[in-house]
């Protein structure tokens, strides 16, 4: 997943482009008037001056977009006059474009009618016993995945509900869980490899806020153990919705996204904020390393999303035992732009505020790094975030771990984060080694200088033997990770060997 940012042209801004669909203009060319759309029609608007496109079977007349797309025309051009979701859904799975483009829609694909499947008149008992977990539904899985489908239970005393999910599967654990209670609503995902099983009902009484989750890692039983907020009896555990007892591809789930409290917020440099976010009591949540949230705001009538990688409300300094906090906040360190839409949003949250935290997404795997010997973290600004948690564990639990170097990019030495505790990490740990190279130092800077290059990485990226095993982590802003992984390839290393952040 690689979005490309090109750069506008002035008056091109997002806050522009929503100005514009308030504007009154007519974006469709339809006078407001929604239309059915076949897929030969669709076809016949794939120029740039006329240029339809099909999302999720919606059609959007995105010309009027074109110049406003923060990745450029070309990338708008590839499906244009034709179904884009796919395309959509590597790049900007987490764009909100029903609102980005509420004023764009032309209307709906005309389906062509299609057989029902004879599943469908199976017997009341079966549907019964369905609604109550008993039998997993199976949507479109092959006969070996049928076999691996989670199933889940339910049972009450005379003040709790305890729903028992089975996962089948042996290595369950806390990021693996995703439980929310909000009202009576109940939403608790699994995650099981590139697929995801849930269970989501509207409960037949009211709990309480406080909810606990227990998982029996070795077996994979999951249970969610809710308190009642009057002590009568259960007919049923309640409402199932749409998608409950699903299991499906994570990539077609939608992504959920709870209220967060801004608890507090800290100055990191002159440009850059800590901000710490409380999830709800009833939710159970852990960002796992290397993985990032979506944060969503309504921004004058338009929901804005945009990634960030939490990280830890520190650098812990003693590598003794693993660094844990409560797993009741999300640390988010957010660099304010003068005029960026989204973070200047941010940055005027008052404690107390509000703020839609999504689940976390990514495709990171923390068996990367344990079997690494020579870890590399290429950083530039803000790309440094996904990095404290990695370097956090890496120092705590890689024991065939033999050096760790940090390089970060940075314009300035007041642009560096975190220095301060790098340094004193670098002092304690001697595995820990932290290069700074700033592309526009003061005249007093005796440190590195320049920007990301072959002979600056060739200079600081070298194996501690000849045949250790290397990872490089790379994260900064997109022409910067492009230029890296580049580099690096012509250096030798191999595409196993780098692994590039990108949202």
């Amino acid at each position: 997943m690689n979005a490309v940012k090109v750069p506008l042209k002035p008056g091109r801004s997002l806050m522009d482009w929503i100005r514009l669909t308030k504007s009154g203009k007519d974006l469709t060319g339809l006078k407001g008037r929604l239309i059915e759309v076949t897929e030969d029609e669709l076809a016949k608007h794939n120029k740039k001056e006329d240029c339809w496109i099909c999302i999720r079977g919606f059609v959007y007349n995105v010309t009027p977009y074109m110049e406003y797309h923060p990745g450029g025309e070309d990338e708008l051009m590839k499906a244009a006059g034709t179904d884009g979701t796919d395309l959509f859904d590597q790049v900007h799975r987490w764009v909100n474009y029903e609102s980005m483009l509420k004023e764009c829609l032309v209307g709906r694909m005309a389906v062509k009618p299609i057989a029902a499947p004879k599943e469908i008149s199976s017997t009341l008992s079966e549907e019964k016993k369905q609604l109550n977990g008993m039998l997993p539904e199976k949507k479109g899985l092959g006969a070996s995945v049928k076999d691996l489908t989670p199933s889940y239970d339910w049972f009450q005393t005379d003040n709790l509900i305890t729903i028992v999910i089975y996962t089948k599967q042996k290595d369950m654990n806390a990021e693996l869980v995703i439980v929310d209670c909000q009202d009576k609503r109940l939403r608790g995902e699994i995650i099981v490899g590139d697929h995801s099983y849930l269970v989501e009902l509207d409960l037949d009484h009211a709990v309480q806020e406080d909810m606990a989750v227990n998982i029996a890692e070795k077996v994979g039983k999951i249970e969610i153990i809710l308190k009642k907020k009057d002590n009568v009896h259960w007919k049923m555990l309640g409402q199932p919705l749409e998608s409950h007892n699903t299991f499906i591809k994570r990539t077609d789930r939608g992504l959920f996204y709870r209220k967060c409290k801004l608890v507090s917020k800290t100055e990191v440099t002159h440009d850059t904020k800590l901000l710490c976010l409380m999830l709800p009591k009833s939710t159970h949540l852990h960002v796992p390393i290397g993985q990032h949230v979506y944060l969503k705001k309504n921004i004058a009538g338009t929901e804005v999303v945009k990634p960030y990688t939490p990280v830890l409300p520190f650098l812990p300094l003693d590598f003794k035992e693993p660094f844990s906090h409560d797993g009741a906040h999300i640390y988010l360190m957010i660099k304010i732009y003068s005029c960026g839409l989204f973070t200047q949003a941010l940055d005027h949250l008052q404690i107390g505020d509000y703020i839609s935290v999504s689940n976390p997404e990514g495709n990171f795997k923390k068996s990367q790094v344990q079997t690494s010997e020579d870890l590399f973290l290429l950083a530039a600004g803000t790309g440094f975030t996904p990095m404290v948690k990695l370097l956090n564990f890496a120092l705590t639990e890689v024991s065939c771990l033999r050096t760790v170097k940090l390089i970060f990019f940075n314009k300035t030495e007041d642009d560096i984060l975190w220095r301060n505790q790098l340094e004193q990490l670098a002092l304690k740990d001697e595995r820990f080694e932290v290069q700074f190279i700033l592309s526009q130092p003061t005249k007093d800077w005796v440190g590195k200088q320049g920007k990301i290059s072959s002979s600056l990485l060739s200079e600081f990226v070298k194996r501690s033997r000849r045949d250790s095993k290397v990872l490089i982590c790379i994260c900064g802003p997109t022409p910067f990770t492009e230029q890296g992984v580049q580099y690096l390839k012509d250096l030798g290393y191999s595409q196993e060997e780098i692994h590039a952040f990108t949202a």
